[in-house]
């Protein structure tokens, strides 16, 4: 386990399925008081979904760091945050049941995300993914799960793994600084602009692969349109599709 760095822990984690369900991975970062990353940790999950895939970040960095020291979670999937801040006193109220009875989806991964919780002060704050001058720490850790995902190895500082990189016709010059979140969506905003039928919003077709604030992956050449948290599903641009069934 990491010992505590500091009186409090900047943290991000984040999961990547590359066909949800497909190869997937996760990844985890610590940062300093100036979100400088000190430590991160990727591993691969064979196949997942994106769903797991998040979940298994989240206990993967609660396992990793001192539960006595208070700590920060950035987190980009608004399915994994409400499953352990929102739903999760619910379903444990009923007997690990949704509230329509269904048994909880990665109820192995959940009520071991609870034990790690317990007595522990965290704070978890969503920031949306794949965003220009998005959140740097987010950008990180999906880089990171995105190439375990790819590559199915393990990856981090311990390890001495190089930084992950960046989106394919991202690269930047040696010595600049990195603009958060160049990657996929990024992109999209030069792609060929049609109009969704029965759609009045306008709606793009991805030029990469990426990830919806709903928590589901869409493919390249899939429309997408703009919601308040970046680009996703035309049908997710007025709420969020993940529930708590």
């Amino acid at each position: 386990m990491i010992a505590g760095m500091a009186e409090r822990v900047i943290a991000a984690c984040d999961g990547a399925s590359k066909g949800n369900p497909g190869p997937a991975g996760w990844a985890w970062v610590l940062a300093d008081a100036g979100e400088a990353v000190v430590r991160w940790e990727a591993g691969p999950l064979g196949t997942a979904t994106n769903n797991v895939a998040e979940l298994t970040a989240l206990e993967r960095l609660l396992t990793a760091t001192d539960p006595a020291v208070p700590m920060e979670i950035r987190m980009d999937s608004q399915y994994a945050m409400k499953a352990v801040t929102t739903w999760l006193p619910g379903w444990k109220r009923k007997g690990w049941k949704t509230a329509s009875g269904k048994p909880v989806a990665n109820q192995e991964l959940v009520v071991r995300i609870d034990e790690l919780l317990a007595g522990r002060t965290v704070e978890f704050r969503y920031v949306p993914a794949h965003q220009v001058d998005g959140d740097r720490l987010n950008d990180f850790a999906d880089r990171a799960a995105s190439q375990a995902a790819t590559v199915q190895e393990a990856a981090g500082s311990a390890l001495g793994s190089p930084e992950p990189p960046a989106a394919p016709d991202t690269a930047r010059p040696a010595g600049t600084r990195r603009r958060a979140t160049t990657g996929p969506t990024a992109k999209t905003a030069a792609a060929p602009r049609r109009r969704a039928s029965g759609n009045a919003g306008r709606t793009l077709n991805a030029k990469f692969p990426g990830r919806c604030r709903c928590g589901r992956s869409y493919a390249a050449g899939e429309p997408i349109a703009k919601n308040p948290d970046g680009w996703g599903h035309p049908d997710c641009r007025d709420g969020v599709a993940a529930t708590a069934d």
